[in-house]
């Protein structure tokens, strides 16, 4: 094993670092768009569940039908890429189809029509992440390609997509009618497509990347799974990545919800405290992350996921001041900063480094299919047999079962690792 002190040498990508900085800039702000896009549902269902006459029960349906199709097309369109290998164009034709698919959003008139129109944006939504994470990792430095992909992955999703969207949207919405905000809301995606196109290039092919048949193959493919999933850390960050994203969703369709219509506050309050998880979820991102490096992911997933009950607790039964209760939140989404841990840090860092696509998308497809679709519609289902309390308290047992699934974590922080050694 090479020493240190020597470490290889980059592989030169041929870009300078401009470039390299204006990619992930594009790329984080498609993303936050992609994110501002996504819960512009959830933040505006305050306004569209009256007009529409939805039930509990519906609004996790279109929660939980909107993460499975977006599921899908991750796997789908990251697969398309690969073969046709024009990743900047699909890039494009993506974010256009999902800014489109705002519109249709505010088009609709019944419930079919809304499930139709979310079915549409998880499709076209989907693919978005794992062709940036591509063109991060055929176009970064080797150096700067993990603190890359976690900004183009975290910063303008956090920022935009949960801090930004509620503030912005509900004021929209309260002050023009929540159509228009559908409307408005689909424009920002137009830009960022043209930006995308007259300032990007088309990354190279990856040299390394595994020839038609053999490893990429199907049968290739199973027998990676296999053999990943003989590992137990996978087994846990599945787990985790289960129960936590079908927190992080069902606190997105129902907490909004609850604010306005169970705790009386107002719309322009409510949404501000909902903006709250977005801050929390933007400092976490590089905070958290980086704790896990020096302290350990093991603790830092522990500490995360049990401080999370505090979220839910408080929506329930904290009497005090919205200053108050938006600190709750602060501290209690500290949560969304362990995301990229379970999600890719510490499934790469428990196998060898060609099976790392393998476990990517196993760790994140599991985690949106069983948690971001399942997550939410279970939740609305006990909210309409049991009462508003009960997705809360659904949050609250996700967020227990994380916790305890963290506990028979295995440390792979690579620091922490060298310390254990000395």
């Amino acid at each position: 094993m090479q020493a240190p002190s020597s470490p290889a040498p980059p592989t030169e990508t041929g870009r300078s670092t401009g470039y390299q900085a204006l990619l992930v800039g594009l790329l984080s702000l498609n993303f936050g768009i992609v994110f501002f896009d996504r819960n512009s549902l959830n933040f505006l269902m305050p306004f569209v569940q009256p007009d529409l006459q939805l039930s509990d029960g519906q609004v996790g349906a279109v929660a939980g039908i909107f993460s499975f199709t977006w599921a899908l097309a991750a796997f789908g369109i990251s697969r398309l890429s690969d073969m046709v290998g024009n990743r900047k164009l699909l890039l494009v034709i993506a974010t256009l189809a999902f800014s489109a698919c705002s519109f249709l959003t505010g088009l609709a008139a019944s419930f079919a029509m809304l499930v139709g129109a979310r079915i549409l944006m998880g499709i076209a939504e989907g693919g978005v992440m794992p062709i940036s994470h591509a063109m991060v990792a055929s176009e970064v430095e080797p150096r700067w390609r993990g603190l890359a992909q976690g900004i183009a992955q975290n910063f303008g999703s956090n920022f935009f997509g949960s801090f930004v969207a509620p503030v912005v949207l509900v004021w929209l919405a309260a002050n023009y009618g929540w159509q228009n905000a559908f409307y408005i809301a689909g424009l920002p995606g137009l830009i960022s497509a043209l930006l995308i196109w007259f300032l990007l290039d088309e990354p190279a092919p990856n040299p390394h990347a595994a020839p038609a048949g053999e490893s990429g193959s199907f049968s290739g493919w199973v027998g990676a799974v296999r053999e990943v999933l003989k590992v137990r850390n996978i087994w846990v960050c599945v787990v985790m990545g289960i129960a936590l994203v079908a927190y992080l969703v069902t606190c997105w369709a129902f907490m909004p919800l609850y604010l306005i219509q169970n705790r009386g506050f107002d719309q322009t309050t409510g949404s501000w405290l909902m903006g709250t998880l977005g801050i929390s979820a933007t400092l976490g991102s590089f905070a958290i992350a980086g704790l896990s490096d020096v302290i350990g992911r093991r603790p830092v997933m522990i500490a995360c996921s049990f401080l999370a009950v505090i979220l839910p607790l408080g929506a329930m039964y904290y009497q005090g001041s919205a200053w108050g209760l938006a600190a709750i939140f602060f501290v209690g989404w500290a949560l969304n900063g362990i995301f990229p841990l379970f999600m890719a840090t510490v499934p790469s860092e428990s196998v060898s480094p060609d099976k790392a696509a393998t476990v990517f998308g196993l760790c994140m497809g599991s985690c949106e299919i069983l948690g971001g679709a399942g997550g939410p519609a279970i939740a609305g289902q006990l909210s309409q047999s049991l009462g508003r309390d009960a997705p809360l308290w659904f949050m609250v047992l996700l967020a227990l079962a994380g916790g305890v699934a963290a506990l028979f974590l295995q440390e792979s922080a690579p620091r922490v690792l060298a310390r254990g050694k000395q």
